[in-house]
């Protein structure tokens, strides 16, 4: 198990990678499930903590093992049994999400321990490559065993918070803690120029796997949306509306996600794969988050929930906008330059958003809604297409020449 070419040509994901992203889905489903859960009950401050623990067990974990696999994966037999420990652990973590969001709800203590089990479980795997690493290729040793040993160290913290079940706001400082301490072991593991071999092309293919797989929450919450449609009023415009909108909410993201040049600019400025791979967490949250809000969309259309239309559209335009912003954000950051003309792209997106909470306060239905949010990713699209690709090509120039 060594290190591998970071320019090794036609670098592709692996079945075996393919494999392990679908239990991904698994978690961001039952994370959005139970987040809309707490949503249509109004409760959105516990829905929203609750879901940003969940996605940070999951992304990271998976954030960490993918690097990794891209700088050192050799198919052998170790590294498959190790990809099955690990999905193992993410279908444990979802298992255990249920009882984390309940009592996050409750508000008297956090119920950790089956979540907090199975990320153990993942990080135990990776803890385990990396001492394989540090044992065949010398070249490596030193960032292998650095990141075997603070992986360890923060697990020991992590099974530490469970034994002890502090308080609900003592159990949130120090999940914060070792949140932070986790961040950082990438930081220090490859401070000094001893980064790992990894590829920049597979890289970025591997993280836009996982927004398309992460996309099906929002087809997912189309789907519930407009079962519920028809359940009360029966095939009409408004489940038209419905179904055309959520389905061009999961297109047109992925439209604008994938003008990102990621690979072009990660294999030239290894550098920037800190905060690109950091940055993904928020988009791959808002997108399962944007899917949890069309499941309330369609809660509110059958009236079980406790919340209004406004607010239930506002449940599926808010994690719309944090995905629109932070990939605005990291396109700059990416390129390190900022385009007024992209600018004024943003600026379009989110006031179609703005447009579509708007016109749903003013009367419009919950379907007419989720159109009119659809018209935000389309704004960058056309955008993209008619001008900003020209833009764009000049600023890779400018960034790569």
């Amino acid at each position: 198990m060594v290190g591998r070419d970071p320019d090794e040509p036609h670098r592709a994901s692996t079945p075996l990678e393919l494999l392990f992203d679908l239990t991904l889905a698994i978690a961001f489903s039952q994370a959005g499930a139970q987040m809309a859960h707490l949503l249509q009950l109004g409760h959105y401050a516990h829905a929203i903590a609750a879901f940003v623990f969940a996605v940070f067990a999951v992304s990271w974990a998976w954030i960490n093992f993918t690097w990794l696999a891209s700088a050192f994966d050799n198919d052998g037999v170790f590294f498959r049994v190790a990809t099955l420990v690990q999905m193992i652990g993410v279908l444990v973590i979802a298992l255990g999400l249920p009882d984390l969001f309940h009592s996050i709800d409750l508000g008297e203590h956090i119920d950790t321990r089956v979540v907090v089990g199975g990320y153990v479980v993942m990080r135990v795997a990776v803890i385990a490559l990396w001492i394989r690493a540090a044992r065949h290729d010398t070249s490596q040793r030193r960032v292998a065993t650095m990141y075997a040993t603070l992986i360890a160290a923060a697990q020991v913290g992590w099974i530490a918070q469970i034994a002890i079940n502090p308080p609900f706001f003592v159990t949130v400082a120090v999940v914060l803690v070792l949140a932070a301490f986790e961040l950082m072991i990438p930081i220090i593991a490859e401070r000094g120029g001893f980064g790992t071999p990894w590829h920049g092309h597979h890289i970025a293919e591997r993280y836009g796997l996982l927004v398309i797989i992460t996309l099906g929450e929002i087809i997912a919450g189309t789907i519930l949306a407009i079962s519920a449609v028809v359940q009360e009023q029966g095939w009409s415009l408004e489940a038209g509306f419905v179904a055309f909108g959520g389905t061009a909410i999961a297109f047109g993201l992925w439209w604008v996600y994938f003008t990102m040049p990621s690979g072009e600019v990660l294999t030239r400025f290894r550098e920037r794969g800190f905060l690109w791979g950091y940055g993904h967490m928020v988009l791959f949250g808002s997108l399962a988050a944007t899917g949890a809000g069309l499941h309330v969309a369609a809660g509110v259309i059958e009236d079980v929930t406790e919340i209004g239309p406004v607010a239930a559209v506002l449940t599926m335009v808010v994690p719309l906008a944090v995905f629109t912003v932070a990939l605005f954000a990291l396109y700059s950051l990416l390129l390190r330059q900022t385009d007024p003309f992209h600018l004024l792209l943003l600026a379009g997106s989110l006031a179609a958003l703005a447009a579509s909470v708007i016109a749903v306060a003013a009367g419009a239905s919950v379907g007419v809604g989720i159109l009119i949010a659809a018209c935000a990713p389309v704004v960058a699209v056309v955008g993209y297409e008619t001008v900003g690709h020209r833009h764009q090509a000049d600023a890779l120039e400018r960034t790569l020449r």
